[in-house]
């Protein structure tokens, strides 16, 4: 029996979730964090937090200490850490927790670094980081130790990580820093210049998740959304359909598929015709997007799909990953800086 806790932490710009050894996952909320700002303390965070978004008085601020996949909040980021090992770890004072965090593949080491010591100040004991694309392909259960190659994308809320894989490690990754809060800020942009209607960033995610596609649907769809309008300055109600929704999320979308072209072209010739074979994975919560898996295979005529446990599956792949912590470091996916 181990006596010290071993978890994995899925550290993302919208949403955390830990997976502890032996449990599966114990939590998930979004990232954020509601502090007090004459004291700096700590008043809630994750689902309670965010509902206070948009709606704190002077002296409560809700904030997301995140952004684009990596820590721009320092103080309040340790803090957040604090409250999860406490949450799932109730007898950590006695035996400190040995802790893996997913960061995307493109951090630089003074990112990296600051996960690291904001891991230790918070409490955890041995603290390792290890790259999103690869905690997603463990996760879905990708064959990543076989000599074929495999594709995978990770759309987070911040970033999204191509990767192909082969024999246990990373052949090629790119880090591209669009993921589903510029989706939400694309419907936020949309819906202001074309009805002069302020929305907040919920509000934006709601019409994402409810009406927005990547892919022209069998049956349209279409909500009531209510926001302010700016000419009167009083509160309205329009309607919008999933045609204008997609074409709002061109932007974000054309991006993540030049990408994913860019990596293609860089994949060496051997492991192009393996991904040919086996298709390219998306996971992360961009990938619930409707038609992103049907676009991005119209573009580069290779099957993709979205994996079963998308929302998932870095976090598991996380867990999964301490149990193998020796061999997967091997491959350099793992830091222990």
């Amino acid at each position: 029996m181990r006596l010290i806790p071993e978890i994995g932490i899925d550290l993302g710009t919208a949403n955390i979730l830990v997976y502890r050894r032996g449990k599966g996952i114990v939590l998930m909320e979004p990232t954020v964090v509601a502090m007090s700002t004459t004291n700096k303390r700590v008043l809630a965070v994750g689902n309670q937090a965010r509902e206070m978004i948009g709606r704190t008085p002077g002296n409560i601020q809700a904030i997301r200490p995140l952004k684009d996949g990596v820590i721009a909040d320092y103080t309040t980021t340790h803090k957040m850490l604090e409250f999860l090992r406490r949450k799932t770890c109730p007898n950590s004072q006695f035996f400190k927790p040995t802790v893996l965090i997913c960061v995307p593949s493109g951090v630089t080491n003074v990112e990296r670094r600051a996960v690291i010591k904001a891991a230790h100040a918070a409490g955890f004991g041995k603290a390792m980081t290890i790259e999103e694309p690869m905690a997603a392909a463990i996760g879905c259960g990708l064959p990543i130790d076989t000599a074929s190659g495999n594709m995978v994308i990770d759309i987070g809320g911040g970033t999204t990580d191509i990767a192909v894989i082969s024999l246990g490690g990373i052949v090629i990754s790119q880090s591209l820093r669009v993921g589903g809060n510029k989706m939400d800020e694309a419907i936020v942009r949309h819906i202001r210049n074309t009805y002069n209607l302020a929305i907040g960033d919920q509000t934006a995610e709601e019409v994402k998740i409810r009406i927005g596609s990547a892919y022209p649907l069998e049956q349209e769809l279409q909500m009531e959304i209510r926001g302010r309008d700016l000419v009167a300055g009083l509160p309205k109600t329009i309607e919008v359909t999933s045609a204008e929704v997609r074409e709002a999320l061109t932007e974000p979308v054309r991006q993540i598929a030049e990408k994913l072209c860019t990596v293609l072209e860089e994949t060496p010739p051997e492991l192009a015709s393996d991904i040919i074979q086996s298709g390219i994975t998306l996971t992360g919560g961009g990938a619930l997007l409707r038609g992103l898996n049907t676009l991005l295979s119209s573009v580069t005529d290779i099957p993709v799909r979205v994996a079963d446990n998308a929302l998932h599956s870095v976090a598991v792949g996380t867990g999964r990953a301490l149990e193998e912590i020796d061999e997967i470091a091997k491959s350099g996916a793992v830091s222990r800086l």
